[in-house]
């Protein structure tokens, strides 16, 4: 690591997304992975720009602080895709995933991803959105990109840097790196301020 910011903490990602910790590794922080079954469910009625931010604060409760190890830095995250102020959740299976691609196809969508930091103290929550346009997709390819690559634990049924990000999204308004899972520029800033407590 070329800073050495964070050597007084322990930083622990609760994530079992390879995606996510490969943000983490690219960030040259180093951590620790915790995981834990969470019920992702939010209050009927919540609005859309609100349900990320509580699923990852939720995540980072779930933990006690006897769970955790001494000068822990807990980061948690959840990620959505809403379009039509609808949100599309993780796949239930094949034909859900190929309903989802076919509703994004030739659109633009929000991914919006919420981020909790905790420590023994204290916790900040806060979300960033992008917004994706697709191109539009056959049957065939989406029928391929399913088959293939298996989206079935991604919101929206897609991953930005599969396949699929590569021919069919034509743009992304907003932090990239926040499609996949975690709005890392935002979220270097945030652990500074908690590092600096130190």
């Amino acid at each position: 690591m070329i800073f050495n910011q964070f050597d007084k903490h322990n930083v622990v990602l609760a994530s079992k997304s390879p995606r996510r910790q490969q943000l983490i590794e690219g960030m040259n922080i180093p951590f620790t992975t915790l995981l834990k079954e969470v019920d992702e469910s939010f209050p009927l009625g919540m609005p859309v720009n609100e349900i990320a931010g509580y699923l990852s604060q939720k995540k980072a409760m779930a933990f006690s602080p006897e769970e955790l190890p001494v000068n822990f830095l807990l980061i948690t995250a959840d990620t959505i895709v809403v379009v039509d102020n609808e949100v599309l959740n993780k796949p239930k299976d094949r034909d859900d995933a190929i309903a989802m691609l076919t509703t994004l196809s030739g659109r633009d969508h929000k991914v919006i991803t919420g981020v909790s930091i905790r420590d023994v103290e204290t916790m900040v929550t806060f979300s960033e959105e992008s917004e994706v346009r697709f191109l539009c997709l056959t049957k065939e390819e989406i029928g391929y990109y399913v088959d293939k690559y298996h989206p079935f634990d991604k919101a929206g049924s897609y991953g930005i840097q599969e396949w699929i990000g590569y021919v069919a999204i034509e743009s992304v308004k907003g932090s990239f790196f926040n499609v996949m899972g975690l709005p890392t520029h935002r979220l270097y800033r945030e652990l500074l301020g908690f590092a600096g407590k130190v």
